[in-house]
């Protein structure tokens, strides 16, 4: 039996385990090739970055670039170094996220910064973007190296978005989802554009693959921003209620706000704008985001943009890949249930 006839023949796993079973080889590549990437003679630098990897993750990212590139038929070896690229990238985020958040939980543990203090957690994540370009450039594709240096533009730029919408319920729904483009899909996106780049395929396909991985992002991080709120914290890998405390402005919190009465949204500017919390607000929020259906007005706009995520993938033949990456969709959005 084939190795996708197996997947199909195995209804215990989930989408996630499917993908994983899919590139196992080439992944196992990655990981190694991650690993040998991290050495340095300042020893903190490996030391802090097996830290967070170490910690755990699924590996999306990564694993995107060579599903997409399997899709695409490629034969090549450059996927693996891309895929590790993507991965380093997006590290490198965690890492920077970690202290302009303060956070203290990354998946369970306690974050870099939490350890190590901020200095140090920013210093290692710009080697890692350092390791990305260097692994970019020594796949020799130019088209590949805008798609990946583009995306770390965009990535910082939502982060910046970020920063400027925090704190602000006059946030329009428009704002935050473009702030979540680049912020969080603008990797995705370019994961899989890369797979159909290096293996030479038309750029209809590209731009399908490109598509697919943008939806997939903010569908992603939509349902983020709902479990932040109603998940608990061994599922979520941090706190739970770590937005509200912090005082970001999410999809829930927008749609909450938009159907609220005046009373309820000078609660939201108290505890959002001025960051003036009591114990009992947290809850408070909850039982106003469930009153106004918050939560799950979020979780049907992270279906739609999971339904246009599937949508792209119709351009290709049906295939193992093209199966898997449709189930990842699917496990983005379940994580919610």
């Amino acid at each position: 039996m084939s190795v996708a006839a197996a997947i199909r023949n195995e209804p215990s796993r989930s989408a996630l385990e499917e993908a994983q079973a899919l590139v196992a080889d080439d992944m196992a590549r990655v990981n190694a090739l991650i690993l040998e990437r991290l050495q340095s003679e300042v020893s903190l630098i490996p030391e802090l970055a097996r830290h967070l990897i170490a910690a755990g993750g699924k590996r999306i990212r990564p694993m995107l670039t060579l599903l997409s590139a399997r899709l695409c038929g490629y034969r090549g070896e450059h996927h693996v170094a891309l895929a590790a690229a993507v991965e380093f990238i997006h590290t490198a985020t965690l890492l920077h996220d970690d202290v302009v958040d303060d956070s203290e939980l990354r998946r369970g543990k306690a974050t870099a910064n939490a350890l190590w203090g901020n200095k140090a957690p920013v210093l290692v994540g710009d080697f890692l973007f350092s390791r990305a370009f260097q692994l970019m450039v020594g796949v020799g594709d130019l088209e590949v190296l805008g798609i990946l240096a583009r995306a770390s533009a965009i990535i910082a730029e939502g982060e910046v978005l970020q920063l400027v919408t925090a704190n602000d319920t006059a946030t329009s729904e428009e704002a935050y989802l473009r702030m979540i483009a680049g912020k969080t899909a603008a990797l995705f996106e370019a994961a899989c554009e890369v797979g159909a780049v290096v293996a030479g395929r038309p750029k209809s396909e590209a731009r399908a693959l490109a598509t697919y991985g943008r939806s997939l992002g903010i569908a992603f991080q939509l349902v983020d921003d709902a479990l932040d709120y109603s998940a608990r914290e061994a599922e979520l890998g941090k706190t739970v209620g770590d937005d509200f405390r912090d005082g970001k402005i999410t999809l829930p919190v927008l749609v909450a706000f938009a159907r609220g009465s005046e009373a309820e949204r000078e609660f939201w500017r108290r505890t959002l704008e001025r960051v003036e919390q009591r114990e009992s607000d947290l809850a408070e929020a909850k039982r106003l985001l469930e009153r106004h259906g918050a939560i799950e007005a979020t979780l049907e706009r992270a279906r739609a943009y999971g339904r246009a995520a599937r949508e792209a993938l119709t351009s290709f033949p049906r295939s193992p890949a093209r199966d898997v990456l449709a189930g990842l969709v699917d496990f983005c959005i379940d994580r919610a249930y």
